[in-house]
């Protein structure tokens, strides 16, 4: 089945007797049992609740994997995919990751026995130097927050499988819409449900899905003990979000597109990092391994007060943290996203103070660049 119709269509998993065609919320927190030792599958919603489980089903088959987990947050997934590893273990990440991500392995996890190393996952050579005997996995975002690197998924599989390690994919900016991540050799996929997935700026959700049965067993008795699930409203939130993911991701593209093309003459932009414009470094690699490029992009002003006035000016844009929801968003990664990232760290990686990232919603173009014209004079 294409996609467009998996968007809108989902799982089969819940069948109704009334014609209902919207799932139903089901608010419990318990269920009752038929009798002793009989369950109606459902016991308790921490475990497994009709409407989440519709979600899960629904995510799992977008992403072409055999299992969904929806967690509380996409923070809270990460966290709950990192309880797969012990104190002593090494994980590869890539150097650009979004800053929370940053902040959970190397103020939390770190002190838990893990030890991380940072490398720019775009350079195949550097992964593969990284690996030592006590590694166990490889964690990439692709396109990477806020810079867009893209990570060949196929090349750094090829050397997650010959080290046995796994791969570990947030695959959150571009969606299950523009790439499926398992089916170039990504053991588990990761995904913020707060931004593409629902759409609309009201819920945080966070998924985990993976092909692998044995490893989907293991994730959900992580999730089932620790807790951080994802409630039947906010489940039935993201399901109805679901619904519109292609039309949204087209459209969004589409602007994203148009205004970076805009960004790039303009005499106060200094560079646009958008994947979809050909003079991008990854823009072959991105053409190759997905269907679409997305509609983040982040670029540089020719100087800090530059910044400031536009975040201080933009009208229809607003400036927030977030992204994917249908209304345009711009941060600045340096005091937003990034803050807790060490300054050095931040200004090896270009994210200094002259970088502004913006999610682009489905406005009118016209009214984007009218918005960013008259806050960059």
């Amino acid at each position: 089945m294409n996609i467009n119709t998996l968007c809108i269509h989902g799982s089969n998993v819940y069948h109704n007797d009334t014609g209902a065609i919207s799932v139903p919320i089901f608010q419990n927190a318990t269920f009752a049992h038929p009798g002793v030792g009989q369950s109606t599958g459902y016991d308790y919603s921490r475990i497994q609740n009709p409407t989440r489980e519709h979600l899960e089903e629904t995510i799992a088959q977008l992403e072409h994997g055999n299992e969904g987990i929806a967690f509380s947050s996409g923070m809270a997934a990460v966290t709950a995919l990192f309880e797969l590893f012990k104190s002593g273990d090494h994980i590869i990440t890539s150097d650009d990751l979004y800053g929370g991500s940053h902040r959970l392995f190397n103020s939390i996890s770190s002190n838990h026995g893990l030890q991380f190393t940072a490398v720019n996952t775009s350079d195949t050579a550097a992964v593969k130097g990284a690996v030592t005997p006590l590694t166990k996995a490889i964690f990439i975002e692709t396109p990477t927050n806020p810079m867009m690197k893209v990570t060949d998924i196929k090349a750094i599989s090829k050397i997650a499988k010959a080290c046995d390690l796994l791969l570990l994919v947030d695959n959150t900016f571009l969606t299950p819409y523009y790439l499926n991540p398992l089916e170039l050799g990504a053991d588990v996929v990761i995904h913020s449900g707060t931004k593409y997935l629902s759409g609309h700026n009201d819920t945080l959700a966070g998924f985990l899905v993976t092909k692998n049965k044995a490893l989907s067993e293991r994730l959900r008795f992580i999730y089932g003990t620790t807790g951080a699930c994802l409630s039947p409203f906010d489940s039935w939130l993201v399901l109805r979000g679901i619904k519109t993911l292609a039309v949204r991701m087209d459209r969004q593209q589409q602007n994203a597109l148009e205004l970076s093309k805009w960004l790039s003459h303009h005499t106060r932009i200094k560079k646009v990092f958008y994947v979809g414009l050909p003079d991008h470094p990854d823009y072959a690699l991105s053409k190759k391994q997905a269907r679409g490029f997305g509609a983040m992009v982040s670029f540089k002003v020719d100087c800090p007060q530059t910044a400031v006035k536009v975040l201080e000016r933009v009208s229809l844009i607003l400036y927030a943290e977030s992204l994917g929801g249908v209304e345009s968003l711009i941060t600045y990664p340096m005091l937003q996203t990034h803050a807790d990232v060490p300054e050095n760290i931040r200004e090896s990686l270009g994210i200094d103070n002259c970088l502004l990232r913006l999610s682009v919603g489905l406005e009118d173009i016209n009214d984007l660049i009218a918005d960013l014209d008259q806050a960059l004079k």
